[in-house]
């Protein structure tokens, strides 16, 4: 798990509800139970801060670091995914279509894939890009990186039956689900392994690792409206098995946190 990654996770999931802020020597408890140490923490902070995510301040416990309006957009949008069952997606039979110049540069260029993936959107051919809902400050994200685009609202003429092979193309389904599968057998033995007896921090850090592991589908799954999906989603199982070891890990992890922001 890297730190800058942990952080992102850290702020959204725990520190957001709790005005988004937290000194350093807090950040470095919070992340210890996972296995990062603190000059990683120092490290991804900095990086952190020179892109706009975090800006420094001064708390009564010291120096530290609050969230910045960018970062608490992303992680609103973020945290309205993660937490996602129950929230059913209709589809009007029309997609978001973008067609753009992709940047030159490969560092740029593997960014804006990976924004593109996170707002939702697939490619089709690399220069035509598709979701099934517009994708929030998706203008000001082509914008910002400085890309030459068109967008279109459009509706496709073989309706749903139709629209299944263009889905096809910009997604790929099977490995999405095979990826959800996967998810739940290998997180079944690490939420088993909490019971009665274990400690907040043991807890805390299970449920970090569920979190951290099901937020990298954010950038992987477009959430399609079940209109677009096959049947039996492995998806749907994947998202009540975590929705139900995330909130029954939550009060022990809640604990640790406070504990931890509070020395």
């Amino acid at each position: 798990m890297q730190a800058r990654s942990a952080l992102f996770d850290l702020y959204g999931d725990h520190l957001r509800p709790r005005g988004g802020r937290a000194a350093v020597a807090a950040l470095v408890r919070l992340l210890a139970p996972l296995g990062i140490a603190a000059p990683a923490v120092r490290t991804a902070v900095s990086r952190m801060v020179r892109q706009g995510w975090l800006h420094p301040l001064r708390l009564p416990t010291g120096p530290g670091y609050g969230i910045t309006p960018k970062a608490a957009r992303r992680l609103d949008a973020a945290g309205a995914r993660i937490y996602r069952t129950g929230n059913e997606h209709g589809w009007d039979g029309h997609f978001d279509l973008i067609m753009l110049e992709p940047p030159q540069h490969r560092g740029a260029r593997a960014r804006l894939v990976a924004n593109l993936g996170f707002l939702g959107y697939g490619s089709i051919d690399g220069l035509t890009w598709i979701a099934p809902r517009p994708g929030e400050g998706v203008d000001t994200l082509l914008t910002e990186a400085g890309v030459r685009f068109d967008r279109f609202r459009a509706a496709h003429v073989g309706g749903t039956a139709g629209a299944a092979g263009l889905v096809e193309r910009a997604w790929d389904l099977t490995a999405i689900a095979a990826a959800y599968y996967e998810f739940v057998d290998r997180l079944t033995p690490l939420v088993a392994s909490v019971g009665p007896g274990t400690s907040d921090e043991q807890a805390y850090a299970v449920r970090f690792t569920l979190v951290h592991a099901w937020r990298a589908f954010l950038f992987r799954d477009p959430q399609l409206p079940a209109d677009l999906l096959p049947e039996n989603w492995a998806g749907i199982t994947a998202a009540a098995f975590f929705d139900r070891h995330a909130s029954r890990l939550r009060p022990a992890a809640d604990r640790y946190v406070d504990h931890c922001l509070s020395v």
